[in-house]
């Protein structure tokens, strides 16, 4: 059983390599923060790690879901994109992120906009409360040309299609419970 066993994980490790399968990319971008939960009164560092920012028709696809079906469909959609970064805590697990973006400011900053589906834990998921309509994640950086700045994170958010800007965006973006302070990229893209 043994032999059988390294022949098996030696055909896997071979068959990852000549497909160019890469399970730990390295980070294009890497951002730190202190992240301060306005509902519990909590507070903890971030780390945000980006490895590729999600293409075209990545976005293309997840607007055409939301217009065409809606929210409820785009979770599917959304956990079907392949991994594109994570976020933790120290405390934590990473969390992958599914879709990423960065817009050019008019004052040489940017903003970063990633979104990913939440955890949802047993009791939750069991129980059904009003939080499980709200499955996604939502975190949007604003950084200035220095690569500091600040942002917000909506752990369960409803989110609707901005038609002008053709993104999908947070459906309040003014009530948002965790705050991300003096973010910092600890990485320049390369």
């Amino acid at each position: 059983m043994p032999r059988l066993f390294r022949y098996a994980s030696a055909a896997a490790a071979l068959a990852l390599i000549l497909t160019g399968v890469h399970l730990f990319a390295a980070p294009l971008e890497r951002f730190t923060a202190a992240a301060i939960n306005m509902n519990r009164g909590a507070a903890s560092n971030i780390e945000i790690v980006i490895n590729r920012y999600s293409t075209a028709s990545e976005r293309e696809r997840l607007m055409s879901v939301m217009l065409e079906k809606g929210p409820e469909k785009l979770l599917d959609t959304l956990q079907d994109l392949p991994r594109v970064g994570y976020f933790r805590t120290p405390d934590s697990l990473a969390w992958d992120i599914h879709y990423a973006t960065k817009t050019a400011g008019a004052d040489g900053g940017e903003q970063i906009s990633l979104i990913t589906d939440r955890r949802i834990g047993f009791w939750e998921a069991s129980r059904q409360p009003r939080s499980i309509d709200y499955p996604f994640t939502v975190i949007d950086l604003r950084l200035n040309k220095d690569g500091e700045g600040e942002g917000k994170m909506s752990i369960a958010t409803k989110i609707i299609a901005d038609k002008n800007s053709n993104t999908i965006v947070l459906e309040n973006f003014q009530l948002q419970p965790v705050m991300l302070n003096s973010v910092k990229r600890e990485r320049a893209s390369q």
